[in-house]
């Protein structure tokens, strides 16, 4: 993995070194809204980080990427990752702490994401899921050109009720 440049971030190969850094992020309540939870520890999240850094699931099929979006003041704002299937479609997350939402950042690091996703991984399609009643993060993948998957994709990724699959084309917008 490389670190990707923009005009005003950067996104570093998530390691275990950066799990300190991370956990401050992590622990901001706001993003828990409407779903998951902070990390139970510093080091469940260090340990957590350093499986990551194989890169690759348990049976080698799908590629496990993860950048920390670092600002130029150093300070890290959150990450985004993929998640690469043999096929060519990569199930992309992003996560920011709040004080660093409405800023463009996001959009700057998940648009980067998906660039270096579709020249260096072959990705040809990406997925988003969020809970339908997560409007913040629907009108951002709106924003990215995503849109809502047909039911017969919401079927076949096993997407539960209450939440919402989005789709896009990765060299598109």
């Amino acid at each position: 993995m490389n670190d990707i440049a923009t005009d005003r971030l950067t996104l570093e190969p998530l390691v275990a070194a950066h799990a300190e850094e991370m956990f401050a992020v992590l622990c901001d309540p706001a993003i828990y809204e409407f779903e998951n939870q902070p990390p139970r520890s510093l080091e469940w999240l260090r340990e957590r980080y350093s499986r990551l850094e194989s890169r690759r699931s348990a049976d080698g099929r799908e590629q496990w990427l993860n950048w920390a979006i670092r600002l130029p003041t150093a300070e890290l704002a959150g990450y985004v990752q993929a998640t690469v299937h043999p096929d060519g479609v990569a199930a992309i997350a992003y996560e920011l702490s709040s004080p660093h939402w409405g800023r463009g950042i996001a959009g700057e690091a998940v648009c980067a994401m998906i660039v270096e996703l579709a020249a260096s991984y072959r990705v040809h399609s990406l997925t988003a899921v969020l809970k339908r009643t997560n409007h913040r993060s629907l009108r951002f993948l709106d924003r990215l050109g995503f849109v809502a998957a047909t039911h017969e994709l919401h079927t076949r990724h096993e997407v539960e009720p209450d939440e919402l699959l989005m789709v896009r084309d990765a060299c598109s917008r």
